[in-house]
């Protein structure tokens, strides 16, 4: 048992190691008050890190699509390595820059817990089905929200504290950023009118509310872009020579010199500042190089030849678990799988549209063209899976 005058000098030192902007966890609030225990040696964001890592949701990580699906290959990147990478760039940020490395770890390994089966592709095909069911658009920085506060725990959430969940809401990786000033004046009224705005796809720029959700909102472009690059050229869609001139002459033309050169830049930059910034030349390039990736990798015909057949899975599993619950079929995997055990107030709180959209969202890409009937995995996706 941990004495609590030890508790108390962790939170001194913390207090005093840590720069001006940075979030002390002791300011860490949840949307539920809780007991702590005397003994209680964890502060408030390693608690969240701890929760997020050991949830069911994580756990699923393993064998969900980072950018290539079906496609046989041990070497590619997966989600559950991308949130690792993530989380060691923000640390290394953070540590250099005296901000809360708890907070940062927290948010970066659920950041991506609400992606679907097979990308921003499964995503995308998803949200159409979502809107046709009269549940607002699909995202998944929203869906990792909902998994957290809501689903886990069979449905009774795990109470995470505002600024790791405003982080995750708000990390947009997709967006190009010179610099992030953290919006501190938030609350968990705005954060929940943050979640509307989002399923009614407005398009607005969230901006996270402490230095740690910045790092983290860079770190995750970091942590992706070289990596998708040496995925591509392991798959002899691009080549290294490909890449922008202009690009790898400021950050080199592997992932290693890339990550080096960004987190140097925005070390130097944001160094005893406000903001999280990069220098304008390192800004450019990761521009640069973020439409290289968009046009050659992300939009490669190469990796799409399969999504005629995994929209038309979401299609079919969609609305079959949708009849079932209509049908109360309690043989469907939707209640075997998912509903057994969950707690009322899930089930009264949630339509069945957005009940399946949790199952389906939930699952592991081999998981998803289990649920497939037979006949349609194996026309439409053959030997590849």
């Amino acid at each position: 048992m941990i004495d609590n005058a030890i508790i108390k000098q962790m939170a001194k030192r913390q207090k005093a190691a840590l720069e001006v902007n940075a979030t002390l966890s002791e300011t860490g609030v949840r949307r539920s008050e809780e007991n702590k225990r005397s003994s209680e040696y964890r502060q408030a964001f390693a608690i969240d890190a701890d929760r997020i890592l050991h949830s069911l949701a994580y756990t699923r990580y393993i064998d969900k699509t980072q950018v290539f699906s079906l496609i046989n290959n041990d070497h590619l990147t997966h989600r559950v390595l991308h949130v690792q990478l993530v989380a060691k760039i923000g640390r290394t940020i953070g540590r250099f820059l005296g901000l809360n490395e708890d907070l940062i770890e927290a948010i970066a390994l659920g950041h991506d817990i609400g992606h679907p089966p097979f990308g921003h592709d499964g995503e995308r095909f998803l949200s159409a089905l979502c809107r046709q069911n009269g549940i607002g658009a699909f995202v998944h920085s929203v869906q990792s929200i909902q998994f957290l506060d809501c689903v886990e725990r069979k449905g009774r959430g795990w109470n995470l504290c505002l600024q790791t969940l405003d982080g995750i809401l708000c990390h947009d990786g997709e967006r190009h950023n010179r610099s992030i000033r953290p919006d501190t004046q938030k609350s968990f009224e705005t954060f929940d009118d943050a979640i509307v705005q989002k399923k009614k796809a407005v398009q607005k720029n969230f901006i996270p509310m402490t230095m740690e959700g910045c790092v983290m909102r860079m770190a995750d472009t970091i942590g992706y872009i070289g990596r998708d690059i040496e995925d591509a050229i392991r798959l002899d869609m691009i080549r290294r020579d490909d890449l922008p001139r202009e690009s790898v002459s400021l950050l080199g033309n592997t992932n290693g010199s890339i990550v080096y050169r960004l987190v140097s830049d925005i070390i130097q930059n944001s160094f005893e500042s406000d903001c999280i910034t990069y220098s304008d030349t390192a800004a450019q390039a990761l521009k640069q190089l973020k439409a290289f990736n968009v046009k050659n990798i992300y939009l490669n015909p190469a990796i799409k030849k399969h999504n005629a057949g995994i929209q038309r899975s979401y299609v079919v599993l969609f609305e079959t678990y949708l009849n079932d619950l209509e049908k109360d079929n309690r043989e469907s995997v939707v209640f075997t799988q998912f509903l057994k055990k969950m707690s009322a107030s899930y089930i009264q709180q949630h339509r069945k549209p957005e009940i399946v959209r949790d199952f389906i969202s939930g699952m592991t890409d081999r998981y998803f063209l289990r649920q497939c009937p037979a006949k349609l995995r194996n026309e439409l996706f053959k030997n590849d899976v």
